[in-house]
């Protein structure tokens, strides 16, 4: 892998970031999930503890990314429903303080593609698709580089081991399996 001084290349008529490693800025990346409370409400909640690299290769399919995720910092706008969440029911956060997504193949084509990879919840590993898209390229006001990333994703959070759960009087449970992840990630190219 070759890295190079211009911070984009054009391929096949799509401006895309350059090869090298581009570090993930965690105060200005949102990895969010949305859940639904009574199988209707969504319940939304984020990480603000978000560290790793997308090291991107010259031929974009052998690029791969590694992030870590603090899930201690988990908010979802309500303190009680935080605690609750970090608690053994869920998260588990004191015996699982971290998750981690490690890439293990990238399919892409223009300015998205698909990015298999492991993720690591709760002590469980499965393998998991992200949608991106690579929303686009800026210069920020100190001479840095970014390059900026979403993803989607939907996970069935008893895959993980997470199974926590009531019953609802009216049917159904009160906290649905099915989580939506939604990503969006701005990363910084790391100087050679």
């Amino acid at each position: 892998m070759s890295t190079t001084t211009t911070p984009t290349r054009d391929l096949a008529g799509h401006v895309l970031p350059a090869a090298g490693t581009w570090d993930i800025d965690p105060g200005h990346t949102d990895l969010a999930f949305v859940g639904r409370h009574f199988m209707v409400t969504k319940v939304r909640g984020r990480f603000t503890g978000v560290t790793g690299a997308v090291v991107i290769a010259d031929d974009f399919e052998d690029s791969r990314v590694e992030v870590t995720i603090d899930m201690t910092t988990v908010e979802s706008g309500n303190a009680a429903r935080d605690e609750h969440i970090r608690s053994a029911e869920l998260f588990d956060v004191e015996q699982y303080p971290r998750a981690t997504f490690r890439s293990t193949r990238v399919e892409w084509s223009g300015a998205s593609g698909t990015v298999h990879g492991d993720l690591t919840i709760h002590g469980v590993t499965r393998q998991v698709p992200l949608q991106v898209t690579f929303e686009g390229y800026a210069r920020d006001p100190w001479g840095g580089d970014r390059a900026i990333f979403s993803a989607r994703t939907k996970v069935n959070r008893e895959d993980f081991g997470i199974t926590w759960n009531m019953a609802v009087e009216t049917g159904g449970v009160l906290v649905s399996k099915e989580i939506q992840i939604e990503i969006d990630l701005e990363t910084v190219l790391r100087a050679a």
